[in-house]
């Protein structure tokens, strides 16, 4: 079976965790976490804090934000549970906008009408690593005096503009999930892009405590000084990431090779009106995080996984709307009409997509597709 997914692996890993053991610091902020915080701060010019997930680090956003129960998020239906999770943890109502077919993000343009005396925060999320029209969202989010959090989950190495994708907004927020280009296992991380929110997030997430001031040397002790939780990742999980940064140019053009190969592959099919190809503007730099195709609907679609899965070849479908599940209708609403993002949804197919995919396995994938098509 060729997998969908293979967790990023170059070799220096397990030397790195083995440092952070012999050197008697595996939890919190240790070395290599300091590292990878510097790497990405070094890269996109914002501060970063590292976290135990992009979950968590969204969840800081939602708490930096001041989200309390009765205020209301717009977002995409089109995403993960995470994204709405950090914000329903807080009482926030949810309020889902329809995508756009074209880069399965949401649609800048129907986010005003979403809008009302209630709403505090704006959440775009960067699908496949393709930046949302960032410059109209925030140019709506100042007029109506609305935080922006950018969902950029898939988002690492990709631009928009000529711009870090999770730069962009008040606050970014990363995954190095091991289905993500670099991975920790588990982890992930927050771009804060407002100097005035770095020390009170510090605070969140050292429980609370002023205890990263503590170790600057800028208090003798530190003490508890508001609410917080333990968003700091073990050493051993930076030390695993740490391998991957030194390499991430390396995986990345990997990545978009693999991708650029996917897309001539299958060009004359998209030419033929047989599927769709995942779009990226003009103006964005994709980091090859995922390749889909679109087939016509959703049995074809069921087909085509279930041929691809006899012939040996892992593919899955992506979300489930989120405004059509339990936690969905409990906690949200979808404002005007469910146009694109159910049935675009349902026609999403992803291929294998992984650092270290092999030439010849990405093209038994292409050839089973081709195949596929033949047949129908």
């Amino acid at each position: 079976m060729i997998p969908f997914n293979v967790p990023p692996f170059t070799g220096k890993e397990t030397e790195y965790i083995k440092q952070a053991i012999d050197a008697h610091k595996i939890c919190g902020d240790g070395a290599f976490t300091k590292q990878c915080a510097k790497w990405f701060a070094e890269r996109t010019g914002s501060s970063v804090l590292m976290t135990t997930s992009c979950t968590h680090a969204l969840e800081m956003a939602a708490i930096l934000c001041g989200i309390k129960p009765g205020d209301e998020v717009i977002l995409p239906s089109f995403t993960f549970a995470s994204t709405a999770d950090a914000f329903v943890m807080r009482g926030a109502t949810l309020v889902f906008v329809d995508i756009r077919p074209d880069t399965m993000n949401i649609d800048e343009k129907l986010i005003e009408q979403a809008i009302t005396d209630k709403t505090r925060v704006i959440v775009p999320v960067h699908y496949g690593g393709v930046g949302c029209e960032m410059d109209e969202i925030n140019e709506l989010a100042s007029h109506y005096k609305l935080s922006v959090v950018e969902d950029a989950a898939q988002a690492s190495q990709s631009y928009y503009k000529g711009k870090p994708l999770g730069t962009l907004a008040r606050f970014g927020c990363m995954s190095f999930h091991e289905t993500k280009n670099f991975s920790m296992g588990e982890g992930g991380a927050l771009f804060i892009n407002n100097k005035n929110d770095l020390e009170p997030a510090e605070i969140i997430r050292e429980k609370g405590t002023d205890r990263s001031r503590f170790f600057r040397g800028q208090v003798d002790k530190y003490t508890w000084q508001d609410a917080g939780s333990s968003y700091l990742p073990s050493e051993l999980c930076c030390a695993y990431l740490w391998a991957q940064l030194e390499a991430a140019d390396e995986i990345t053009s990997a990545r978009a090779a693999c991708a650029a190969k996917y897309r001539e592959a299958f060009t004359d099919l998209a030419k033929q009106g047989i599927v769709e190809l995942q779009h990226i503007p003009d103006y964005c730099t994709c980091n090859g995080h995922l390749f889909y195709l679109k087939t016509k609907d959703l049995t074809e679609r069921t087909a085509l996984i279930s041929y691809l899965r006899e012939k040996g070849v892992s593919a899955v479908f992506h979300y489930v709307p989120l405004h059509s599940a339990p936690a969905g209708l409990k906690y949200g609403r979808f404002s005007g009409t469910d146009r694109y993002t159910t049935a675009e949804s349902e026609r999403l197919v992803r291929l294998p997509m992984y650092y270290g995919l092999t030439e010849k396995d990405q093209t038994y994938v292409i050839e089973c597709v081709h195949e596929f098509y033949r047949k129908r």
